[in-house]
């Protein structure tokens, strides 16, 4: 029989060393935050703080608007490359760069423009000393308003533990005394302390009572109104800060009613002794935080919007009261105008409630503050709302609209209409939550589509105000859904347009952006939301038909969506093209062939890319030669020759040029010197010059090798299916094409498949 030993296996430490490990631990994480509290200067007296402020006095006399503004300049800014060469500002805090996850998941994609917006906004409440105007960001569902507010409150979240984004605020302190009464209010004791400069240092043990200011009040007000304004001007003086003045907040604004009457009241006590009240002054760090709403604050449409007060004189809770206070009606406010105090407040679907519901809301933006039952409540706060495009219509046609006008700003938030910028959010959100393997482009084929039915069809009257050219109008008013969107997305311009049609066109992509922003009913301001298309391309990685995130998958999702006709954007009349939606699913998938058709190409290796720029490159040199009626050096004889016409004309035929050959060699020749002029000592790129005759050359060159590829294709087909093939060679050719889709490529092995069969038989007629 065997015998079950107790205790610990031989390999454990002794308890007494693990519990020594351990308080090492704990000691050393003490010391770490210990060092750290320290040095952020958490807890100060009124006096400390007050050389604070006088060493930094534009820093610790912010309001909210200044606050938010010197949030977004601490970030900084990045340029960014529009399409036709544009550069925009966007900024960095939209990127959540102190956030390691929140940089690809929770941060705000695009609307750069919105972000400048927003960024006028608040400097124009800095210029007016004053926050006076409500914020309303409208748009369609999913448009990324929400994000937009997100970012900016966890970035003021951040940046209020940053030493240039310290925020401070004060709480009272009174000290036990001996004889059990609150110290200031004739305890026998205050002779005692009356050597202590200050009571912010004393430990909890002897503290009898703190009161904190809930409206998280500069202590700079608790200074009389006309020292305090010296105090301040002489400090930014001498530092030579005099771009700016203090806000009117901290200028001319005044305590709440609560520490007014504590002020107050401690000053009769102590006969205008003003140091010995400014002792009981506790100076703390104030954080910023969503999750316990200081400073940032969401509000739901359901909730509702309000600041109240309650008699803390009533409260049982505060018996500690001095005497001297137990006879003064004290009244703490709370709420979320309150809690909101220093940083923003959004109003999540504002126009969902009824106009009665924030009515007085807007005044108070306008006048600063809020009156309640027994006191004036001040208000320091950026109001942030959002709303949907289809409320804000319909206040509009409110009678009291333009009264409330005057009192909103309004930032139109709409769709993305740049595909890259749409699929970076899917690749973000979507792709980290599929499971297994995912095929190339299902978040680009999701994006594309997103983004076409978004577009508006172009007009062109709308151009008769661009003087340069008379043909702009008609050229933009040409375009198709899929030229818009990839004239937006990568500037790329459709290669049936002449060489002056095209320059015109790119020297006025901007033009065309922001064609439709005068319309009710903009781009972008409808269409597929971003949160319908996530919820389908989360259906689309479930579909048992393929492996893990499919463009196939996507794409049925798609055409299952078109057919219940559940959203509004789907019973849009067809527009010369435009809000085709259905009909888009088929030119998202031949714009998806083309990418395949493209990666197959050069994982069969048949002809290398370089080869089409030898090609080129050399037709160019012969007709630069040919023009000038000189003879061509033979870079392989060493012997000058006569240009050759007949391979200057078999280039040509591929670049379908038919007839006028001389006038096409002299308008190249001339687009290549033209470059030149603009490119002062480069080598002529002329993939970048010319990548419509580049691209013509390869489509020509692949168009003679088309049933070759579809050999190439079946035998990858029968490999993955481990069929046999039919000789060695074709194997072996089989076999480098597949890995290079699997290693280059990305592409899983059923993965491959799928998409091989979908490009046979549409492209290669099987």
């Amino acid at each position: 029989m065997s015998q079950e030993t107790s205790g610990p296996p031989a390999s454990s430490p002794p308890a007494s060393s693990q519990a020594t490990h351990a308080n090492e631990t704990l000691a050393r994480i003490g010391d770490s935050l210990r060092a750290r509290f320290s040095a952020e200067r958490r807890v100060l007296s009124f006096a400390e703080f007050l050389e604070v402020a006088r060493a930094a006095p534009y820093q610790h006399t912010r309001d909210a608007s200044r606050y938010l503004r010197d949030c977004f300049d601490h970030y900084g800014t990045a340029p960014v490359k529009r399409p036709g060469g544009r550069e925009i500002t966007r900024h960095r805090l939209f990127d959540l760069p102190f956030v390691e996850e929140g940089r690809a998941r929770d941060a705000l994609v695009g609307h750069e423009e919105i972000q400048a917006a927003f960024y006028r906004a608040i400097s124009n409440f800095v210029r007016e000393g004053r926050i006076n105007r409500l914020v309303l960001l409208h748009g369609p569902n999913g448009s990324a308003k929400s994000t937009f507010v997100n970012c900016m409150m966890r970035a003021l979240e951040h940046y209020s533990g940053t030493d240039e984004g310290a925020l401070y605020y004060f709480s009272w302190i009174f000290p036990r005394g001996k004889d059990g009464r609150a110290l200031g209010f004739g305890s026998s004791d205050d002779t005692t302390y009356r050597a202590i400069d200050t009571y912010a240092h004393l430990p909890d043990a002897a503290i009898d009572l703190r009161l904190d200011s809930e409206l998280r009040e500069s202590p700079l007000l608790l200074l009389p109104t006309e020292d305090r304004r010296a105090f301040l001007e002489a400090s930014y003086a001498a530092r030579e800060e005099t771009g700016e003045r203090p806000p009117r907040a901290i200028l001319d604004g005044e305590l709440g009613a609560k520490n007014r009457k504590i002020f107050d009241a401690l000053m009769t006590a102590y006969r205008g002794d003003l140091a010995r009240v400014l002792a009981h002054v506790r100076v703390e760090r104030l954080g910023i935080s969503q999750r316990y709403r200081r400073g940032a604050v969401t509000i739901g449409p359901q909730m509702a919007v309000d600041a109240t007060e309650r008699q803390i004189t009533m409260d049982r809770s505060l018996a500690a009261l001095p005497a001297s206070l137990s006879s003064v009606a004290l009244y703490e406010t709370h709420g979320e105008l309150v809690e909101a105090t220093n940083g923003i407040l959004e109003f999540s679907d504002l126009l969902k409630r009824p106009l009665d519901a924030w009515r007085y809301l807007l005044l108070a933006v306008e006048e600063g503050e809020v009156a309640l039952n027994a006191s004036v409540l001040p208000l320091n706060t950026i109001f942030v709302a959002t709303s949907n495009d289809i409320h804000l219509k319909a206040f509009r046609e409110h009678h009291e609209y333009r009264s409330f006008r005057g009192r909103l700003s309004l930032i139109r938030v709409p769709y993305l209409v740049d595909y890259r910028a749409e699929q970076s959010i899917y690749d973000a959100q979507i792709v980290p939550q599929v499971r297994g393997q995912r095929t190339p482009h299902a978040t680009y084929v999701a994006a594309l589509w997103a983004v076409l039915t978004r577009l508006r069809r172009p007009r062109a009257e709308s151009y008769a105000h661009v003087q340069a050219s008379k043909k702009l109008g008609g050229v933009v008013a040409s375009l198709t859904p899929l030229e818009k969107a990839e004239l937006y997305a990568e500037g790329s311009i459709p290669d049936r347009f002449s060489n002056d049609e095209a320059a015109e066109l790119r020297a006025h992509i901007d033009d065309v952006r922001h064609e439709t922003d005068a319309w009710p009913s903009c781009e972008g301001s409808s269409g597929a939301s971003p949160r319908e298309v996530r919820t389908l391309m989360l259906d689309a990685a479930q579909d048992a038909a393929h492996e893990g995130l499919s463009p196939l998958a996507v794409l049925a999702r798609i055409k299952e969506l078109c057919e219940t006709e559940d959203y509004d954007f789907l019973r849009d009349a067809v527009d010369g093209g435009y809000h085709d939606h259905r009909g888009f699913i088929e030119v998202v998938r031949q714009r998806w062939l083309d990418r395949v058709d493209d990666e197959l190409r050069q994982a069969t290796g048949l002809v290398e890319e370089a080869q089409y720029l030898e090609l080129f490159d050399r037709y160019a040199t012969s007709v630069s030669y040919w023009l000038k009626k000189e003879k061509v050096p033979n870079p392989h004889t060493g012997k000058d020759e006569e240009p050759d016409t007949r391979f200057m004309e078999g280039v040509e035929q591929m670049l379908g040029v038919v007839r006028n050959h001389d006038t096409f060699r002299k308008d190249l020749i001339s687009a290549v010197a033209a470059w030149a002029i603009d490119h002062p000592g480069e080598k002529v790129v002329y993939a970048r010059v010319f990548p419509r005759y580049i691209q013509q050359l390869r489509e020509a060159s692949w168009a003679s090798r088309k049933k070759q590829l579809a050999e190439i294709v079946e035998d990858v087909l029968r490999l993955v299916a481990s069929q046999p093939v039919p000789d060695a060679e074709r194997a072996r050719r089989a076999r480098t094409t597949l890995d290079t889709m699997t290693t280059r490529f990305a592409y899983p092995t059923r993965g491959a498949r799928d998409v091989l069969a979908e490009l046979l038989q549409r492209r290669y007629g099987t």
